[in-house]
């Protein structure tokens, strides 16, 4: 409860209208002049304004008690006196001290702040006058406020200090005692649910369990009454219509210290649904409104699905325009038959128009960027669905925490409504410089920007000059998601990047890249849409490591110096479909996305190879405030080689192969360590060469002399993986950072493949050799880890925390136990 209401209902209001009159009576007499003494912050003109006589008037005793009344009245003064000298009328006064400080002092349950912004509320604050009979109402209304919440030994003490030029400090000493604690709660009159069933429902505890640290047995009468109300809720929902609750009885202990409470109920019985009866205006639509109804004669009466019955209507009415309907439900019990028939009355009223939608709360979003995603138009009447839509809308594009929605009726008028949205921003982009820690790891560092909403106006750019232990990159991008008004999206990148997979958990190779590509978006719906792109990109590969998967791509290409670099143009076309159902862009709880991506190159390009990909996620609310949700993804992935080159297939580069492990899926595992790893054919201390005339090892001998050495992993053309996550509350959390941070205990499965190299042709060596070649290739094996996950959008840029256990592992597997990145998209 808010103080300033508080001290509205407790403060005790009263005024002494006790001036002195001088003279014992008063005979009547013309006043010649008036003269008011005492004055100092009060102008005179001000003081003559408040007097009800003036010169020429004709006083007498009943009009000198007037003007005292008046003078009183005024709140300028706390102290009148009046005399006459002959025609003269004196008037000597003593104002109200001037309020130049109020201080607090001993208060730990109410904030400064709070008492301050009650105090304003009854004019009490620096710069106003003092009015000392209201002083005992505060102190009497903060003390019931400590009553409520428990603390029956609290006291307040208002001190006036008293300060040159008539002026004082108002000092509030709180003594505020402990709280008592509850030391049982009773319910008396339950028959049918037992007391613990009942009690473990309520908000006050009369017991805390030793691990609970934060549990707490402390008396507060809002609690209660919010208490009370959830078991008579309860008991509605179980058919007991008749259930009331006959009275509280709240007994303190002699040392003030605790309290019983005791609860009477009388639960009454069971009644069923007889039948639903609907009444009023049903605009023609009776059939369709009868088939949607949720309660069914013969049904267990349930108060919540009458709730939800009469909102199930509003909504359904707000479709059409009508955005204040009357959905109410009249019982008729029959206490006899312990039936229950419901009438249900619709009053539409009238249909409304929406005048405009306003926006506030965009400090950085321009309104234009936020009116074009609505689909509630202005002009036309107003549609609920609509509002949702495109409330859900502006959540899906990531530059706010909330959005609200609001309907204005306009003053005057009872067919015109404003729409009100409020928003509240969050960061939109990163300023990628993070840091990121790893138990294999270690320490690196990231750097770049990205903004997603550039100078509030929707569009995508990105100046990434980032830096870690294996890349180097500068990217800039941008990208105007509605280049036309339809949606169509416009957008390009320049890019180049420098890789070092050594660095990078994987098979050593340099990869230094540039190129440009040109991209475009189309909707089809409010869900879907398709993406389509153009590029061109330049690969320079070198000091590859002479394991045979890579030897593999040197034959195709007859690279007869295995340290040679190798370069590529390659022309390359992407397209792929996206849909979102997802009821926020950042953090969802509720819907689902799926992406079906896909890219090659060009036909003549001088590598010809394409890629897919598809990922899912589903999210499905667990409770109707959307705190719990069962979050479930997948994620599949191929690629391979086109065409021919000097009479070889070819294949996918192996700088394009998927890498699995790490913060972005299977967590657990160390970054890009899970799959097939390389392997080398030795014959002594001696490697095996590529041969460029044939495939596989040039060294000559008994093929039974050579021995097998495995290296790091080197990824795959094929990846599946899953994940099964359940997120909560974020513990100890305020409620105000539910769509900042978001906590989560997960399960990742899944591996990476590679699907086109011929282990078998290997078959030649020594059997204990070839079984190492096939450990190396990773078959059919699948990953598994479990663990809790936190992540947070700081003012830097997303934050990831997280610590996960594999659950099913293999030898020579890089395990990654806990892990922590910022500025990391995840």
């Amino acid at each position: 409860m808010r103080l300033n209401k508080l001290f509205a209902s407790m403060l005790f209001v009263g005024a002494s209208f006790s001036g002195t009159v001088l003279a014992n009576t008063f005979q009547p007499f013309e006043v010649t002049d008036i003269q008011v003494e005492g004055l100092q912050r009060v102008a005179l003109g001000a003081a003559l304004l408040s007097l009800p006589v003036k010169v020429g008037d004709t006083v007498d005793q009943l009009k000198i008690q007037q003007a005292i009344k008046s003078l009183y009245a005024s709140t300028n003064f706390e102290n009148v006196s009046v005399s006459r000298d002959g025609g003269v009328l004196i008037v000597s006064v003593t104002e109200r001290p001037t309020i130049s400080a109020v201080t607090f002092e001993g208060n730990k349950d109410i904030k400064d702040e709070q008492l301050q912004e009650s105090l304003d509320g009854s004019g009490v604050k620096v710069g106003e006058s003092l009015d000392r009979t209201m002083l005992t109402g505060i102190e009497k209304g903060l003390q019931d406020f400590y009553y409520g919440v428990g603390k029956y030994g609290a006291k307040v003490q208002a001190q006036v200090i008293s300060l040159p030029r008539n002026r004082v400090e108002l000092k509030f000493n709180f003594t505020e005692g402990l709280a008592a604690e509850i030391r049982q709660i009773n319910v008396v009159g339950n028959k049918e649910f037992t007391d613990a069933e009942l009690i473990g429902m309520l908000e006050l505890k009369d017991y805390v369990a030793w691990w609970d640290l934060f549990g707490e047995r402390r008396y507060q009468k809002q609690k209660l009454q919010a208490d009370l109300e959830t078991i008579k809720t309860y008991y509605h929902n179980k058919g007991y219509i008749r259930f009331e609750v006959t009275s509280t009885q709240v007994a303190m202990t002699p040392d003030r210290k605790g309290l019983y409470i005791t609860i009477n109920v009388n639960e009454g019985e069971k009644y069923k649904v007889k039948g639903v009866n609907l009444t009023g205006d049903l605009m023609g639509r009776e059939e369709l409104m009868q088939s949607i109804l949720p309660i069914k004669a013969g049904d267990m009466y349930n108060g919540g699905d009458v709730t939800f019955t009469e909102d199930m209507y509003s909504k359904y009415l707000g479709r059409f325009g009508y955005a204040y309907p009357e959905v109410k439900s009249y019982p008729e019990i029959d206490d006899k038959t312990k039936e229950v028939t419901l009438n249900i009355n619709i009053k539409p009223g009238k249909r409304v128009y929406v005048r405009s939608v306003n926006f506030t709360g965009n400090t950085v979003t321009k309104d234009e960027v936020m009116r074009r995603e609505l689909r509630q138009m202005e002009g036309a009447w107003l549609n609920s669905a609509q509002i949702e839509q495109s409330k859900a809308r502006l959540n899906r594009l990531g530059f706010f925490e909330t959005v609200d929605t609001e309907t204005i009726q306009v003053p005057g008028t009872d067919d015109l409504v404003d729409v009100a949205v409020k928003v509240k921003e969050q960061p939109s982009g990163s300023f990628n410089a993070g840091v990121g820690y790893g138990t294999e790891s270690g320490l690196s560092l990231q750097f770049g920007v990205q903004q997603n909403n550039f100078l509030g106006s929707g569009n995508q750019a990105g100046i990434n000059l980032s830096t870690n232990k294996y890349s180097k990159n500068v990217n800039l991008s941008y990208t105007d998601p509605y280049w036309t008004k339809d949606g169509v999206s416009l957008g390009g990148s320049i890019y180049w990047n420098e890789f070092d997979a050594n660095e990078a958990n994987l098979e050593r190779y340099k990869n230094s890249s540039y190129g440009v590509a040109l991209n475009s978006g189309f909707p089809i719906n409010e869900y879907n849409r398709i993406n389509g792109g153009i590029g061109y990109r330049h690969n320079t590969i070198s000091e590859i490591s002479a394991y045979e998967q890579a030897l593999r791509f040197y034959n195709i290409y007859r690279a007869e110096d295995p340290n040679a670099d190798l370069s590529f143009d390659n022309f390359e076309l992407s397209l792929g479909w996206y849909r979102s159902t997802l009821n926020r862009g950042t953090f969802p709880t509720d819907g689902s996305s799926q992406r079906l991506s896909g890219k090659m190159t060009v036909p003549g390009s001088d590598l010809q190879y394409f890629k897919t990909d598809f990922d899912t996620n589903f999210y499905f609310p667990v409770n109707r405030s959307q705190s719990f949700v069962v979050l479930a993804r997948g994620r599949l992935g191929y690629g391979n080689g086109y065409g021919q080159f000097n009479d070889n297939d070819q294949i996918l580069p192996f700088w394009e192969n998927y890498y699995s492990g790490g913060s972005t899926s299977l967590r657990g595992f160390k970054s890009n360590s899970v799959g097939p790893r390389s392997f080398y054919l030795y014959r002594g201390s001696e490697p095996c060469s590529p041969d460029p005339s044939g495939d596989g090892c040039s060294l000559p001998g008994d093929p039974n002399s050579i021995q097998v050495s495995s290296g790091r992993s080197i990824g795959g053309n094929a990846i599946a993986t899953a994940s099964l996550e359940f997120i909560v509350p974020t513990p100890f959390l305020d409620e105000a950072y539910t769509n900042s941070v978001r906590t989560s205990f997960f399960v990742d499965a899944g591996n990476v493949w590679d699907t086109e190299f011929d282990y078998a042709s290997y078959q030649t060596l020594p059997a204990e050799e070839f079984e190492k070649l096939q450990d190396y290739s990773d078959p059919a094996r699948i990953r598994a880890s479990w663990g809790l996950s936190l992540q947070w959008l700081s003012p830097m840029g997303p934050m990831v925390f997280s610590l996960a256990w594999p659950i099913k592992e293999y030898e020579g597997d890089q395990t990654e136990i806990f892990s922590f990145n910022i500025g990391k998209t995840f």
